[in-house]
């Protein structure tokens, strides 16, 4: 029986993988336990795919899946933990910055039987542009403040679990995934391994600030309705303050019999309750969206080619 199981998602990653994997072995070595490493490559437009077939030829412990198109990094880490057959099962990215050297101790921990499952976090952003971080930290601060959730700062997909721990993730059919907020999600006991940021092996990271803007927009859309909350007070508020404008006006007519002057003021009061609206209007949109995907069923990866 495997007894460990590493799941690598990767995506145009032909620099990083040949590094991965003589790190890899050096871990295994030192594991010395029946074990199997899943590639799994989601659409590689470079040279990542040849590479995994030739990893796959010489080494039996080594297996890859290739998706037919680029569906996502949540839809690659899918793919790995369902054809994984370890007892105990890793995620992790191939770029060198989560350490190869944490699994013996997160093994150990977990295999103890006092936790089920052992994740790791970046105690800082040392190397990353200023504005990335500062905008990563907002957004855990408000995943705090709006889910019942407990998304921790800094986690990362670089997680250790046993067959049990699997098992409940996989239970989630959700099509529109956030890992960071599944984990904690099905509960289970976790130990946090942390460790200070690490550069990347070789390569650039292919995560720009707009995907994880959107990737973050996912996560709270799907931990979260306090948004559609926010939308139905911004509403109230805009009425109230509405009426009370109306009374204002009617009661000045009353009294010193003034005429309502001015356009610039009724423009401005126009254009900002519209903005208020379509913002509303646009939260609401999200949520449908989700929907829609969620209910079209579709498959979340096609797989063109295993190993």
């Amino acid at each position: 029986m495997i007894y460990l199981s590493v799941v690598v998602p990767c995506f145009n990653e032909e620099m990083t993988i040949p590094l991965f994997y003589a790190e890899a072995v050096k871990t295994a070595e030192v594991i010395n336990e029946q074990f199997e490493i899943i590639f799994v490559d989601d659409g590689s437009k470079d040279n990542t795919l040849n590479i995994l077939r030739q990893l796959a030829n010489q080494d039996k412990h080594i297996h890859f899946i290739s998706f037919s198109r680029n569906f996502g990094k949540e839809a690659a880490i899918l793919a790995g933990l369902q054809a994984a057959q370890g007892e105990y099962i890793v995620t992790m990215d191939t770029d060198g910055q989560d350490p190869l050297s944490l699994i013996p101790q997160m093994l150990e921990c977990v295999a103890s039987g006092e936790y089920d499952c052992a994740g790791t976090r970046r105690v800082n952003r040392i190397g990353e542009p200023p504005i990335r971080s500062f905008f990563a930290c907002c957004f855990y601060a408000l995943m705090k403040k709006i889910t019942e959730v407990e998304i921790t700062d800094g986690a990362r997909d670089f997680r250790l679990m046993n067959r049990k721990y699997l098992e409940a993730l996989l239970m989630l059919p959700e099509r529109n995934r956030f890992s960071k907020g599944i984990f904690p999600w099905i509960g289970f006991k976790t130990k946090w391994f942390e460790y200070e940021n690490i550069e990347r092996t070789a390569g650039r990271t292919k995560w720009s600030f707009w995907k994880l803007f959107l990737y973050s927009l996912d996560g709270i859309i799907a931990f979260s309705s306090k948004p559609l909350a926010i939308a139905s007070v911004l509403g109230v508020l805009l009425f109230l303050a509405a009426l009370s404008f109306i009374v204002f006006i009617v009661i000045r007519k009353i009294l010193w019999g003034d005429p309502v002057d001015g356009w610039a003021s009724t423009i401005c009061i126009i254009l900002f309750c519209s903005g208020i609206q379509l913002f509303s209007t646009g939260i609401l949109g999200q949520y449908i969206a989700k929907i829609y995907t969620e209910i079209k069923q579709r498959p979340q990866y096609i797989i063109r080619e295993a190993q």
